[in-house]
């Protein structure tokens, strides 16, 4: 668990080791790292929403906190995971692009977008609908547990991906998505079918971003891992709007 929020977030937890068990047991915890994020998030829209500032400013200001808690870390990554899929060449070409840490337009257009549909959405969801928050910052870390379920392998021998890929038992990714879905319905009350609709959209997105990253870089690495956490909370939120 304090491996877990060491790498996820800006707190500054002591590690005493960093291995292949600690990397399992990190990632199969993450989620609850989400909830702790998801907290601090519905607290800070809340506030604002009191002060009666406007929605989009809101969820915007609220991005920035959450990018801030994490060090950006995941919106980097699914920076340099865009720019991976949109280069052209061969797989090690793609990781490359993706290690050499500058932003190209495809970084720049998926930035742009993620950010400004979680801003909107976020905004659009408080009051009325404030369950989809939690609901989505978890999903945005259960997300990392889908990813690295068995069989998918790293795309390079070392950094983050190398440690935790394949590390994770369907059964644990099964329980997490399937809790989400059950919380979906309870956190949209009245609109439960859009709750479990959320999560299935986002549990699709992941994997089909896992899918399409065997295919183009040859398994997943830190930067995928940061993208599906970015696309499955933008999904959840997306979803969570609909009237």
């Amino acid at each position: 668990m304090r491996l877990a929020f060491s790498w996820l977030t800006v707190l500054p937890v002591r590690v005493d080791r960093v291995d292949a068990a600690a990397g399992r047991t990190a990632i199969a915890v993450a989620p609850v790292v989400g909830l702790v994020l998801s907290g601090i998030a519905v607290l800070a829209l809340f506030t604002m929403d009191a002060l009666g500032m406007p929605g989009l400013l809101a969820g915007l200001l609220t991005v920035g906190l959450l990018a801030a808690l994490t060090r950006g870390m995941h919106l980097d990554g699914l920076a340099d995971t865009a720019d991976g899929f949109g280069c052209y060449g061969p797989p090690e070409r793609a990781l490359a692009v993706m290690r050499d840490g500058g932003c190209g337009p495809f970084a720049v257009i998926t930035l742009v977008v993620v950010i400004g549909v979680q801003a909107s959405a976020l905004g659009a969801v408080v009051p009325d609908r404030w369950g989809a928050v939690p609901l989505a910052v978890v999903a945005g870390r259960a997300a990392f547990v889908l990813a690295c379920r068995r069989g998918v392998p790293a795309a390079r021998p070392e950094g983050l991906g190398a440690l935790v890929a394949g590390s994770q038992r369907p059964g644990v990714a099964a329980a997490w998505w399937l809790g989400l879905a059950a919380a979906g319905a309870l956190a949209m009350w009245e609109w439960w079918w859009l709750g479990i609709l959320a999560v299935g959209l986002a549990a699709a997105t992941v994997l089909v971003l896992v899918w399409h990253a065997r295919h183009r870089f040859g398994g997943v690495t830190g930067d995928v891992l940061g993208a599906a956490g970015e696309l499955a909370t933008t999904a959840v939120l997306a979803v969570c709007t609909i009237s």
